[in-house]
């Protein structure tokens, strides 16, 4: 009911926010006057109709529920993605599930930038996620949704507006009943942690493309559980695909043709990784953060397997491919209590004999956080 779409870039997003923040961007530019609320607030309306309303009523909701902290998400998965027509959540749908998280995000981003120079809405769209003339060019703007919302925002930002956005809702009839014990401390620390906790989920971590969206198919066997928090992560690369995917479209077909290699050829349940970096800006998962790889060898309940998809032996991933690793999936490893804090980072050449994950890829992540 929400509009949601399944975008080039991989990524599920829902229409009510995106056009939204597209419609208050356009009327900004056409010079039309902000309205005014009773009691006086300084709410931005281009984050209060893409996100701070929902993520407000999200966290007024689960304090009523007792709850300790609101749920996000969850992501989804369309039955087919060649020809997508029916869209699924993976769990119980919160007022925030990833779609309208990345329709927010996006909300914002062409919002401002239509405020500042307003150009017709298709062809907005089109360049932004990578559809100019029917064919994507290298990574769509849209991949970079989560990095350019956090430079446009910043937490401080984003708490304000989450601030004043309560102290709409306090006098608005559907949620007066909401914050009818809620003081103003407590008002603050609702602000503070909401903010908080939708900068962590889709700012500073990053998106990983579920099984089911890359065309997985069935483990085979039992999955054995990993032991967490794990204290080891191994780096690899794939080598075959040795070229960069540089679109969902390539990084999927490339995940499916590891796996089928994994399984068919070396006989293994699976695709052995545990997560697989694509150069077009999101993660994808393989055994994910629960279940024991088969990537290097002797290790692989002690560790998680990333691989980068490539053959970095000459050349490096581009560097927001690299940080997407160092600088997003460990740190958020970490705080989500996957992966201790003091882990051990190794290249997979360090404990398997090995050329993996290549001459300019060791060399690189000898000077990551945790390299031993």
């Amino acid at each position: 009911e929400r509009g949601a779409l399944l975008a080039p870039d991989g990524s599920t997003v829902a229409l009510a926010p995106l056009l939204a923040g597209a419609e208050v961007g356009l009327k900004r530019a056409a010079g039309w006057p902000s309205p005014t609320h009773e009691p006086p607030t300084t709410l931005d309306a281009l984050y209060a109709v893409t996100v701070t309303e929902a993520l407000g009523t999200a966290f007024l909701l689960a304090r009523a529920h007792n709850h300790s902290r609101a749920p996000l998400g969850p992501d989804g998965c369309w039955d087919d993605v060649e020809n997508p027509q029916n869209f699924t959540l993976m769990g119980p749908p919160s007022p925030i599930p990833d779609a309208v998280a990345n329709g927010a995000l996006d909300g914002v981003l062409l919002g401002a930038r239509l405020a500042e120079a307003p150009v017709p809405l298709s062809s907005l769209l089109r360049s932004y996620y990578g559809t100019g003339n029917g064919t994507a060019s290298g990574r769509p703007p849209s991949s970079y949704r989560r990095r350019d919302f956090g430079a446009l925002t910043g937490p401080g930002k984003l708490e304000e507006e989450v601030a004043a956005m309560l102290r709409l809702l306090r006098v608005l009839p559907p949620t007066q009943g909401l914050l009818e014990d809620v003081g103003a401390e407590e008002e603050v620390a609702i602000a503070h942690r909401a903010a908080r906790d939708f900068m962590e989920a889709y700012v500073e971590c990053p998106a990983i493309v579920p099984r089911c969206m890359w065309g997985a198919r069935p483990y085979r066997g039992t999955p054995r559980p990993l032991s967490l928090p794990l204290g080891s992560v191994y780096i690899h690369h794939t080598f075959v695909p040795s070229a960069p995917c540089r679109s969902f479209s390539a990084c999927a077909h490339a995940m499916r043709a590891m796996q089928r290699f994994h399984q068919d050829t070396r006989g293994w349940d699976d695709i052995g990784y545990s997560f697989v970096v694509g150069s077009d800006g999101y993660l994808y998962q393989g055994r994910g953060w629960h279940w024991v790889g088969a990537h290097t060898k002797g290790h692989n309940s002690k560790g998680y397997g990333v691989g980068y998809v490539g053959n970095f032996s000459a050349s490096l991933p581009d560097p927001d491919t690299i940080a997407l690793v160092r600088d997003g999936l460990l740190p958020c490893a970490v705080r989500a209590g996957w992966l201790h804090r003091n882990y051990t980072l190794r290249g997979h050449r360090q404990v398997v004999n090995t050329s993996c994950p290549g001459d300019s890829l060791f060399q690189e992540i000898k000077t990551w956080h945790g390299f031993e």
